[in-house]
């Protein structure tokens, strides 16, 4: 709450807000300052000390648009920590996404600096039960996003490139190891096992499962461990340490390569809904599977902020994600310039 009344400079902001058709009060300023979204008053003027910077415009605006009655801004705060990149700002980020990567345990009561270690039998046994905790009353969905493109896209006429992995990521066969490897790492979880749930959800993909299960045996004979060379290798516990261990700089990079990306991709799939042709070439890429599909598109809201979590930690983690992601993001950016023509069939 504002403790005192407005300054001419606030009320300045507020008014020039309002031009654009925004409202803005001066409690929300003093929580934006707070929150470190908006700079302290200082440091709002100009060289000349008259009127308020351009980017402190923008960035009151911006806040205005995000802020709703009653709904949190979400991870659109973070983009701002983000932008900021100060060691300041890097703090409340970090705090944020290791929030929203334990959330999802905490609602299911799993406290995941609890989760007990080691390879003895009662260690594994807490460990599988406080997975099959995460998955109580969880229901999974006939289908995820790819799946229910793919029924869209039969009924439009519009022909979509054949999968390059399992047609529904949230199959229970899938989330039971994937809840496994998330409390006690992908030591928990046999390459094997994991193999066959992937062919009892993806039986048209047996070729490409056996091309894995090559490259498996390949680097096993050379000494290599795949399995512990994933990213899931400690677990959430692994990923978590990521975040909490990554230089500053680096994670306000990897947010703003991942918000942004987010963003773009909501525009492009809005294109899409008037040119359908876009999808296609979307789904072309290795990212459709690497990051569409896996929290590309992060709604405000708890599971956009687990996504976008998700996100940043591979962009630190996997060898390339980064890489591939800017990429992307210049693909996009393209397809946003200059979409492609609509064809008949579609």
């Amino acid at each position: 709450m504002a403790r005192t009344k407005p300054s001419r400079l606030e009320l300045t902001l507020i008014a020039e807000v309002e031009e654009y058709g925004y409202t803005v009060t001066a409690t929300q300023l003093e929580r934006w300052r707070q929150r470190l979204w908006l700079p302290r008053t200082n440091d709002w003027r100009g060289p000349d000390g008259s009127a308020v910077r351009p980017e402190i415009m923008k960035r009151a605006i911006d806040l205005a648009k995000l802020s709703a009655p009653g709904r949190s801004i979400s991870w659109g705060g973070w983009v701002f920590w983000a932008l900021d990149d100060t060691p300041e700002s890097a703090e409340p980020l970090r705090e944020a996404l290791l929030a929203a990567m334990r959330r999802p345990l905490e609602r299911a009561g799993v406290d995941v600096g609890q989760v007990p270690a080691g390879d003895s039998d009662a260690a594994f046994e807490a460990r599988e039960e406080l997975a099959a905790q995460l998955l109580r009353n969880r229901r999974s969905p006939r289908r995820d996003l790819d799946g229910s493109l793919r029924a869209h896209a039969a009924e439009a006429g519009v022909e979509l490139p054949p999968p390059r992995s399992v047609p529904n990521l949230f199959h229970r066969s899938l989330t039971e190891p994937g809840s496994r490897m998330m409390v006690g790492g992908a030591a928990d979880v046999s390459f094997e096992g994991l193999m066959d749930s992937w062919e009892a959800t993806w039986p048209e993909g047996k070729e490409m499962i056996e091309r894995i299960r090559a490259a498996h045996r390949e680097a096993e004979l050379t000494g290599v461990d795949l399995m512990a060379q994933s990213p899931m290798a400690n677990g959430l516990l692994g990923l978590m340490q990521a975040v909490e261990q990554a230089d500053d700089r680096l994670l306000c990079a990897a947010v703003r390569a991942c918000t942004k990306a987010s963003g773009t991709l909501a525009m492009v799939w809005t294109r899409a809904v008037e040119k359908p042709e876009i999808v296609p070439q979307l789904k072309n890429d290795v990212m459709w599977d690497q990051w569409v599909r896996v929290g590309g598109l992060a709604p405000f809201g708890a599971a956009g902020e687990a996504a976008v979590a998700i996100n940043t930690v591979q962009y630190l983690v996997v060898p390339g994600w980064a890489d591939d992601l800017h990429r992307y993001q210049a693909f996009m950016d393209h397809l946003l310039l200059d979409p492609p023509g609509a064809r008949p069939s579609a």
